[in-house]
């Protein structure tokens, strides 16, 4: 009688019938872009950011005129929205490597993909292209509202340069958000991310004004004044801030942010790749 079949007589060039490719950033990309359209935080953060830009933003269209866009665009108006909603931005930026520490779901993608630089790589590129897309399209509806209700003949001229510099500005908000995404790769905790990422956007002009009080300090507080956030898409968007003298350009401003962008961006690979989750 014949006895059932040890493994050793397996032909050692066996091989699957199911198809094996080798692994590439395209399946990492994939999978991330599943867990961001499956979480709810995607959608609460994201919704929050549109509510706020589209609905400040019609509603400041409203209560203006035609003859008040002489001096400003027409993309002006989501400006007010856009600087509350930069922190839904900032905040999803955090959860999306965050949430993965705090369920332990880390470990489970580590194991699935051990190439950690390329999971983060996908983190980074997925949700840059979902924010920018989502700020760009929220901006775009509160450009075209002005441009339908306000954009007469008495309003002056609005050439494309206008739709340009918000869409720097929509770009100035997403790097924002991939730096919120470096900070949660490097800190592994989401309140303590989302504390230094509101307190790098919100405290620089409270911090500004009040070492301009001093003599001896006013130089630093002015300098901190003119290089911050909100005074940054203040300048993308055409609205110089007149309480911070002369203020540097929008394109000096996303240089300095893309530096600071860069630096932490790279101590986020340098962490993930060395420490253990």
């Amino acid at each position: 009688m014949t006895g059932p079949t040890n493994t050793a007589d397996q032909p050692k060039n066996y091989s699957s019938p199911l198809p094996t490719p080798r692994p590439h950033l395209g399946h990492a990309v994939a999978s991330e872009w599943t867990k961001m359209i499956s979480v709810r935080s995607t959608v609460w953060t994201l919704g929050s950011m549109v509510l706020l830009v589209v609905g400040i933003g019609v509603l400041a269209v409203s209560e203006t005129r035609t003859t008040d866009y002489q001096e400003v665009p027409l993309t002006a108006p989501a400006l007010f929205g856009l600087l509350i909603g930069q922190i839904s931005v900032m905040v999803l930026g955090v959860l999306t490597i965050t949430s993965e520490y705090g369920t332990g779901m880390i470990r489970t993608t580590f194991t699935a993909a051990p190439d950690r630089a390329r999971v983060l790589t996908a983190k980074y590129l997925v949700f840059a292209a979902v924010a920018f897309l989502a700020v760009a399209g929220s901006v775009a509806v509160v450009g075209l509202s002005s441009a339908i209700l306000r954009g007469g003949t008495a309003s002056g001229h609005h050439g494309s340069g206008e739709w340009l510099r918000a869409l720097t500005g929509c770009l100035y908000v997403t790097v924002l958000g991939v730096l919120a995404l470096a900070v949660g790769a490097m800190l592994r905790h989401s309140a303590g991310a989302i504390a230094v990422m509101l307190g790098l956007v919100t405290l620089p002009p409270v911090i500004g004004g009040m070492l301009s009080m001093w003599e001896s300090m006013a130089p630093l507080g002015r300098a901190i004044l003119r290089y911050n956030a909100p005074v940054a898409l203040m300048q993308l968007f055409g609205l110089p801030d007149a309480d911070t003298g002369s203020a540097p350009g929008g394109a000096t401003q996303l240089l300095l942010l893309l530096l600071v962008t860069g630096a932490a961006v790279a101590g986020s690979y340098v962490l993930v790749g060395r420490r253990d989750v």
